[in-house]
């Protein structure tokens, strides 16, 4: 019984491997966030493996479905709608909790596109050392993550929403440790309306501002100099 870990692509369909996609093919199931979302992808290479929905919301019912499966036998392979399972969405918990069930239960990574990654790769900052924080808390805690940016003296990456961009780049400028630091923002990375912005805070919210604030946001903030 195997569990395979596997990226897929975060927008442009050609990111993905060749083993990916030998996985994809041989596995007996499918985990995925959302079945339709997956499913372009799996017309795109023509694989007719079954699916099964798994989310952040899935019951305890069904990460026993799932461990059922394991236990029968079955090789599965976990994908998110994008990127690589596991960092910043719910693929780590199932991981930890099938592996309370299944001593003997092999998982293995099939590595591949990473949006904290690909920013990181274009941004020109140190990134010998980063932290990676994810999404800011939408309400309760909000002020509290923001406060804590002023500890941290390596470079910052933040996923943001297109409805919360600019409060949170606004909240940053109110980061004493942060406001005056360059950052470089990435917006839809790796698809057709691909942007990056750079330059200081105040630069990057005009930026912003003059086009269409839609898709997903990665922002790279440097480190304390």
């Amino acid at each position: 019984m195997k569990l395979y870990i596997v990226a897929t692509p975060i927008g442009n369909l050609n990111d993905i491997t060749l083993r990916a996609i030998d996985v994809l093919k041989t596995v007996d199931w499918i985990l995925c966030e959302d079945t339709r979302q997956t499913r372009k992808l799996l017309d795109h290479y023509k694989i007719n493996t079954p699916v099964i929905s798994y989310h952040q919301h899935s019951k305890i019912k069904k990460i026993n479905q799932i461990g059922n499966l394991l236990n029968q036998g079955k090789d599965l392979a976990l994908v998110s709608d994008a990127g690589t399972p596991g960092i910043a969405d719910p693929g780590n918990k199932l991981i930890s909790l099938t592996l309370r069930q299944l001593a003997d239960l092999e998982i293995i990574p099939i590595p591949g596109p990473s949006a904290v990654i690909a920013a990181l790769s274009i941004c020109g900052f140190p990134t010998d050392r980063f932290i990676f924080l994810g999404f800011p808390p939408v309400k309760k805690a909000r002020n509290k993550f923001f406060k804590n940016l002023n500890h941290i003296k390596y470079t910052i990456v933040i996923y943001e929403s297109p409805y919360r961009i600019l409060k949170t780049l606004d909240d940053l400028l109110k980061v004493s440790a942060v406001a005056h630091r360059q950052i470089m923002v990435a917006r839809e990375l790796t698809k057709k309306f691909e942007s990056i912005y750079r330059g200081n805070i105040k630069k990057v919210i005009v930026e912003i501002k003059k086009g269409l604030i839609k898709g997903e946001f990665v922002i790279v903030i440097e480190p304390k100099k």
